[in-house]
């Protein structure tokens, strides 16, 4: 079922296959004949995501300033204007989405000015529908392999491949961080993630996405602070030249999915009055571009400065802080959570070693002693790096080593080694009941809370 040639959720879709970048277009049909606009709308709408149709040059311009389009499939021969004349001028006012041109006349002067135009293909009429999808499905594929090589190498470029990890632990810090993923991930709330370096800000970031209905749409991670001032604006939000579309900015790329500030304290005061207006607005204007484009964007920001004294000292829109702080979530520091390191430990082991091709290292209960007494001021990361520069060494640094010995002080480690395991077991077999825990080993309950509070339990 259709109505105005919107799918809705009634539309079933045919078992043919275009490929799953067709099911998530947004596209826009232009064209003067209604049997040649209801035919097109037909064919695409139980196909696509989303379809719509204008009947001129002029409505087309006006649905263009309501909503962002993935495809514009255009006639070239309109009573008003012709179909290649208003892609010129939409493109000097900053016209990103690709066009197939349909026509029953291809001669190679309008086979150049389409090229010149950006034209993605050619469909010559009359043509059946699937002549139509091939063509279709052909410039989505094209698009979105654009996108995804654009993101790959804006991640490589900022390191970001390796925050791809799973939020791992099972203290109650982390549970809270889960509990609040959980709760908000379903909604469009701005998330403000906070808490010191290395604390997996950006990992509970993808998590937040993972969970949520646009986990199938791009995550783009941008850190504020690796950008230059000088290139922000056009790295965010795109630039035109010569009135032709010549970069797309990353806010463009992660449209219909979610848009990751990192280190959003460290954006020049200009950039901050830009994003306050994008939040607002849900738009963007690429530079040298006149139209200002729709997006449908998730926000998520990170912090490890203290927006508050920025705030004060002039360096932070106050604005922007409130507009951006709207559900916080504070990341725990790992000595908080150290509890959290027999986890951390082994996955990034496992994880380098695969990685490395490079045989594991043996992370036995004294090579954990030693990790969770460390005060770990560089976080989940240190660790990470700890981990990864150890499994390519073979071996652990000496004040992390786990060869046994049997003299020295080193032997009052093995005896808190013993003690510790005895007592955990005894916990985990009354179900964490530390009374109970208590009672079984002839101590005080006061022992046992003491002990677990030396050893993060």
């Amino acid at each position: 079922m259709t109505v105005a040639g919107v799918q809705t959720s009634g539309a079933t879709r045919p078992d043919d296959d275009y490929g799953e970048n067709l099911e998530v277009a947004s596209i826009l049909v232009i064209d003067d004949e209604p049997g040649m606009r209801n035919f097109l709308t037909k064919v695409l709408t139980p196909r696509c995501k989303r379809v719509e149709q204008a009947r001129s040059a002029r409505e087309a311009s006006d649905l263009l300033d309501q909503a962002h389009f993935d495809l514009i499939i255009l006639d070239n021969i309109m009573p008003e204007t012709a179909g290649l004349d208003w892609l010129d001028e939409q493109r000097r006012v900053g016209l990103f989405a690709d066009a197939i041109l349909i026509t029953a006349y291809a001669d190679l002067d309008t086979a150049i000015r389409a090229l010149r135009a950006g034209v993605a293909d050619f469909v010559l009429k009359p043509f059946r529908a699937n002549q139509i999808l091939n063509a279709v499905a052909r410039a989505l594929d094209r698009k979105y392999l654009r996108r995804e090589n654009y993101l790959l190498k804006h991640e490589l470029s900022e390191g970001g491949i390796s925050a791809r990890g799973r939020l791992l632990g099972q203290s109650p810090a982390v549970q809270d961080v889960r509990d609040m993923l959980a709760k908000v991930a379903p909604q469009r709330t701005t998330v403000l993630f906070t808490g010191a370096s290395g604390t997996g800000k950006e990992v509970a970031a993808r998590t937040l996405h993972g969970l949520s209905d646009r986990a199938e749409a791009p995550f783009v991670a941008v850190n504020c602070a690796a950008i230059s001032p000088d290139k922000i604006s056009e790295e965010l939000f795109g630039v035109l030249q010569d009135g032709q579309p010549l970069k797309e900015g990353l806010f463009l790329h992660a449209d219909g999915g979610t848009l990751f500030l990192d280190e959003v304290a460290q954006l020049p005061v200009q950039a901050q009055a830009t994003l306050l207006r994008v939040l607002e607005d849900q738009r963007i204007r690429p530079a040298g571009a006149e139209r200002e484009i729709p997006l449908n964007l998730r926000f998520l920001f990170a912090t490890n400065a203290d927006l508050d004294a920025a705030v004060a000292e002039g360096r932070f829109r106050a604005d922007l802080y409130h507009r951006i702080n709207v559900f916080r979530i504070e990341m725990p520091l790992l000595r908080d959570r150290t509890e959290d390191i027999v986890e951390l430990a082994a996955y990034f082991m496992s994880e380098f070693s695969r990685a490395l091709g490079l045989p594991a290292l043996e992370l036995n209960e004294e090579v954990f002693l030693k990790l969770s007494r460390y005060d770990w001021p560089g976080n989940v990361r240190e660790l990470r790096n700890l981990i990864e520069r150890s499994v390519i060494l073979g071996a652990f640094p000496a004040e992390f080593s786990g060869e046994g010995r049997i003299t020295g002080p080193e032997a009052i480690e093995t005896l808190e080694l013993v003690e510790q395991r005895h007592i955990l077991n005894v916990l985990d077999a009354c179900g964490g009941n530390r009374a109970e825990a208590a009672r079984r080993l002839g101590v005080s309950r006061k022992t046992i809370d003491r002990k677990c509070a030396s050893w993060g339990v």
